[in-house]
C-alpha cells in the first residue's frame, strides 16, 4: 500500500520534538481503523521504530514516531529538568495523536479514511514504559487502546542498564552526552527502576516483548514487570524471542506485527 511519510514537530508547554507521520494512500485497499504511535528508548531516536512504523503503515495503519524530549540523535530541543521530563515526556503521546489527526484530514480528506477506534501506543524501553503511561491519557479515553512494549522489564541483575556492562563500557563517556544533561543516566535509571516497580497503571490492555538475549532486561526481568502489571487488574500477554537484543529494536518488527495482526484480526 503506497505510503506518504510526513516531517512536523510536537510542542508541549516544557519541550518541543520532532516526528515522523506515515500515512497510508487509500488508493489501492482501506485504511484501517487503527492508528499507532511510537517512541524510542535512551539516548536513541525515532529512527529505532522505523521499520515498525512501514511495516505498519504499508498495511494501512496510519503511524506517527517521535523523539524524546533532551534526546539530541533526534531533536536538538532541551529539557527543562528531570521531574519535567518525568511528569510530561508520556504527553507527547496525547500531542502524536491529535497532530496526526490534523495531517490526515489535511492530507488525505475525512471522506477517504475510517473514522479510528482503536490506538497501539508503543516504545522500545524507556519508550515503552512512557507509552504505558499514556494509556490513561483522557484523549484516548474514549477509544479501545494497547501499548506494546519493546525491550521491557525490571532488571534482576546488578547492572541497572547496558551503559553499565562491558558492552557499552568503551563508549559510555561520549553516550552520555547525548542526552540533555538534565537526564543523567544514574538519575534515569533508578527513576524507571523504581517506577516500574511501583507502577499505578490499572485496568489496560497490555502485550511486552523482551528478547531472551537482552542483558538490560536480564533473566526473569519481563516476568517480574508482568507480575507487577498484573497485580494491578491490567491484562498482560507477553513473548520472549530467542534473539532481541535491547540495542536492536527493529528485529521485534515481525513479532509487533504478527501479534498486532491477531490481537486485530487484520486480513492482511
Amino acid at each position: 500500500m503506497p505510503v506518504k511519510v510526513i516531517c512536523t514537530e510536537l510542542s508541549l508547554p516544557w519541550f518541543q520534538v520532532n516526528a515522523l507521520t506515515f500515512l497510508p494512500e487509500p488508493s489501492s485497499s482501506p485504511i484501517k481503523t487503527e492508528w499507532a504511535i511510537f517512541t524510542h528508548g535512551y539516548t536513541s531516536h525515532k529512527g529505532d521504530c522505523l521499520n515498525w512504523a512501514s511495516r505498519l503503515s504499508e498495511s494501512g495503519v496510519p503511524v506517527i514516531i517521535f523523539d524524546q524530549p533532551g534526546h539530541y540523535l533526534g531533536s536538538f530541543n532541551e529539557v527543562g529538568s528531570l521531574e519535567e521530563f518525568k511528569n510530561h515526556a508520556h504527553e507527547l503521546f496525547g500531542e502524536a495523536y491529535h497532530r496526526l489527526q490534523i495531517l490526515m484530514d489535511q492530507k488525505i480528506g475525512e471522506s477517504n479514511f475510517p473514522a479510528i477506534k482503536s490506538v497501539i501506543l508503543g516504545g522500545h524501553s524507556l519508550g515503552a514504559f512512557t507509552a504505558m503511561k499514556a494509556l490513561k491519557l483522557d484523549c484516548f479515553q474514549h477509544l479501545n487502546r494497547i501499548a506494546v512494549g519493546i525491550g521491557i522489564g525490571i532488571g534482576q541483575r546488578q547492572a541497572t542498564h547496558l551503559f553499565e556492562t562491558a558492552f557499552y563500557e568503551k563508549t559510555l563517556a561520549i553516550r552520555r552526552q547525548l542526552v540533555s544533561e538534565h537526564l543523567d543516566s544514574k538519575e534515569i535509571f533508578s527513576w524507571l527502576k523504581q517506577a516500574k516497580e511501583n507502577f499505578e497503571v490499572s485496568n489496560e490492555r497490555m502485550h511486552l516483548i523482551t528478547g531472551e538475549d537482552d542483558v538490560v532486561v536480564g533473566n526473569r526481568g519481563l516476568e517480574a514487570f508482568v507480575e507487577v502489571l498484573e497485580k494491578n487488574n491490567n491484562q498482560v500477554t507477553f513473548e520472549k524471542p530467542t534473539r532481541l537484543p535491547h540495542h536492536e529494536p527493529a528485529l521485534a518488527t515481525a513479532h509487533l506485527f504478527s501479534f498486532l495482526k491477531n490481537h486485530f484480526q487484520w486480513k492482511s
